[in-house]
């Protein structure tokens, strides 16, 4: 049987991670025994995964893809889907970071210590964030520093107090900065009044002096090194200043879309069935909503247990969707941050470390609702070039056409010259139909909008 490392992990001497037979797997190197076993034997591991903290594995008898190094092989649970640091909402980001936290406080009193702190360890799995790195402990060494805090502090406090203090979209460096926003670059962006900020001052403005005076050292960890308490205060002091950022939330153009919207209760209570009934003939066990706005016929999908995604390019709507989330509690629903002109492309080392979004799928179903103008209008996307791109992610597509017609249509071409003479019912078909097969097509009640579903041509 064919087996493949995963790109995303070949920088950990502990192990990697690989693939087989549809399966995930993980090889421990002999090299992290003396860890691996006291994370098992010291109880750690059953109370990470007890506090779904920690994605569990199970022990197999599996061929190791590099027998020489091989110590044991596992399988841990897999993930539904990858997301990154900067497809995550300000709150998602938030309590990622403060989940890193708590888990560090937790491994100290099982005498492990966290020996990284990537936010890319980090995913939302039914709902929780939680670590997905089984080999991200060590044994905690008294006197030692705590080695992540100058990643945490790249990949987590620089990001958020950016994101809450300057600019939401400054979480879009991390795509930028495989490795965090750096701390000095961080010190420069915010504003002046942060110097006021004891935890920022600490954990930003004087870390970025301290490494520029060591700037001849790429490695100097900015740490409290004396004892266990020490390095308790530094995470408190950590968790307290994070907790403290609070984006407030302005006005953006979607963010308060289903209040805005021009369905009237008929048609969006029609538009609901319907996507429904077209999900109840397709029967697929994974969606994505793109331009979802805050998720609300994602929650259609799951409810009928069946995980969704809802990407939406709007920060507001994605917070929105994903507080929902949580009070809801929607386990199988995930929102993100996606701009579908600029999708998440294929970073890092060799442009192989982390997914673009087309790697990440296809998935069963794609929805593009209230989406086709944007793209074909606002963006001047040609239709046939908007079909081949959901083509290549998924094998059934419900999309919603739009006329000029329509308002939101008369909005968007009122201050600029009509250049779209194929942007008709004709057209769209004619263009899609090059990559797929239409089912059904149902005109939703009391609006001109029609909703189709297509199957992809094979």
């Amino acid at each position: 049987m064919d087996s493949n490392k995963l790109s995303s992990s070949f920088r950990d001497p502990s192990g990697f991670l690989f693939s087989a037979g549809g399966k995930l797997y993980r090889q421990v190197n002999w090299a992290y025994r003396a860890d691996y076993d006291l994370l098992l034997s010291s109880g750690l591991y059953k109370r990470l995964v007890a506090e779904k903290l920690l994605i569990p594995h199970k022990e197999v008898d599996f061929p190791p893809v590099d027998p020489e190094l091989s110590y044991k092989i596992i399988e841990p649970q897999r993930v539904g889907f990858i997301s990154y640091p900067y497809e995550w909402c300000f709150s998602q980001y938030k309590n990622a970071a403060l989940v890193t936290l708590k888990i560090q406080k937790i491994a100290m009193e099982f005498g492990m210590s966290l020996k990284d702190a990537s936010a890319y360890n980090i995913q939302f799995h039914f709902g929780n964030p939680v670590i997905i790195d089984t080999l991200s402990f060590e044994k905690f060494v008294e006197g030692k520093p705590w080695v992540p805090y100058r990643q945490f502090c790249q990949h987590f406090l620089a990001p958020l107090s950016l994101m809450a203090l300057k600019d939401i979209r400054l979480g879009q460096l991390m795509r930028v900065y495989i490795d965090g926003i750096p701390i000095d670059l961080a010190s420069k962006l915010l504003p002046v009044k942060t110097r006021l900020n004891l935890g920022l001052v600490l954990h930003i403005h004087t870390h970025a002096s301290v490494q520029k005076r060591h700037s001849a050292d790429q490695k100097v960890n900015i740490a409290l090194k004396i004892s266990q308490n020490s390095i308790l205060g530094l995470l408190e002091n950590l968790e307290y200043t994070i907790r403290s950022l609070r984006w407030k939330k302005g006005d953006t153009e979607w963010g308060d879309y289903y209040n805005k919207t021009n369905y009237s209760e008929v048609g969006l209570e029609s538009k609901d069935k319907l996507i429904g009934a077209f999900i109840d003939q397709v029967q697929p066990k994974t969606v994505w909503d793109l331009g979802a706005n805050t998720g609300h016929f994602c929650r259609i999908i799951t409810s009928k247990g069946i995980p969704a995604i809802a990407f939406d390019i709007d920060p507001i709507a994605v917070e929105n969707g994903y507080l929902e989330s949580l009070i809801k509690p929607d386990k199988i629903m995930l929102n993100l941050m996606l701009d579908l002109t600029n999708p998440s492309p294929a970073i890092g080392w060799n442009n192989n470390e982390r997914m673009s979004l087309q790697q990440r799928g296809p998935v069963d179903v794609v929805m593009a609702l209230a989406l086709i103008h944007h793209l074909a209008i606002s963006n001047n996307v040609p239709l046939d070039q908007v079909a081949k791109f959901f083509a290549g992610l998924c094998s059934t597509l419900i999309i919603e056409f739009v006329p000029k017609s329509d308002s939101q249509v008369k909005r968007l071409l009122s201050t600029r010259l009509d250049v779209f003479p194929n942007y008709c019912m004709e057209g769209f078909e004619q263009a899609f139909r090059q990559f797929f097969d239409i089912r059904r097509s149902e005109i939703i009640p009391e609006t001109e909008r029609t909703l189709y579903l297509m199957e992809k041509i094979a």
